[in-house]
C-alpha cells in the first residue's frame, strides 16, 4: 500500500515527525514497497527502511525528532 503522499500516512507518524522526515518516510517506503514486490513479507520491510531514513537524518529528543547536525 504505497503512500501518495504525506498526507497518506497514519496519524501517529503525521503527529510526530516534522514534514520533511515524513516526506523522507513516505518516498523511502514507497521505494521499498517496489523493490521487495515478490516478499510476503514487503510492508514490514518497507516500514523498516523508511524507519532507517529518518534516523539517518533525523534523531529523537524525548518526543519530538530533530535534525541530525
Amino acid at each position: 500500500m504505497p503512500y501518495r503522499d504525506r498526507d497518506d500516512l497514519p496519524e501517529t507518524l503525521r503527529q510526530r515527525l516534522p514534514p520533511h522526515a515524513q516526506d523522507i518516510y513516505c518516498q523511502a517506503f514507497n521505494h521499498a514497497w517496489v523493490t521487495y514486490g515478490d516478499r510476503l513479507d514487503r510492508e514490514a520491510i518497507a516500514h523498516r527502511v523508511a524507519w532507517a531514513a529518518v534516523k539517518r537524518g533525523y534523531r529523537r529528543e524525548g518526543e519530538v525528532w530533530v535534525p541530525r547536525d
